[in-house]
């Protein structure tokens, strides 16, 4: 494969603060270890990547640290379909080895298929279920 096709292209950004929206919204939102995935399919024929780092997860060098790590992790394991992927780190993700960070990652796609969107309480990736029967 080229270096050109494994750029992380303009196109594969969300930029625009409607599409962050639309993924809190509407999208499945998956607590994973290392970071909160939104996945909300967008209409296009691209996977798009948005990260959302706050201060809350520390001054400027820890987020864009971040960001980079989100970048490269969605790079190297971009879904098939046309999806729209925001990224919510957690502090933990700063120190985690890539090879984790990637599994997380990974990990959290398999199981939007379970996560319910607009859910309030989402499942963890992981975590057992509940049997509600009785």
């Amino acid at each position: 494969m080229s270096v050109a096709g494994q750029r992380f292209s303009g196109s594969e950004h969300v930029r625009r603060r409607a599409d962050f929206e639309r993924a809190y919204s509407s999208g499945s939102r998956i607590q994973a270890r290392y970071m909160t995935v939104f996945v909300v399919p967008n209409g296009g024929p691209v996977a798009r990547l948005g990260v959302a780092a706050t201060r809350k997860l520390g001054p400027a060098i820890d987020r864009n640290r971040a960001k980079r790590l989100a970048r490269e992790v969605f790079r190297r394991n971009k879904p098939g379909e046309g999806l729209d992927v925001v990224v919510v780190p957690r502090r933990e993700m700063l120190d985690a080895l890539f090879t984790s960070l990637e599994a997380d990652y990974r990990a959290a796609l398999v199981s939007r298929h379970t996560a319910s969107p607009g859910t309030r309480r989402p499942r963890r990736v992981g975590a057992p279920r509940r049997d509600t029967r009785v």
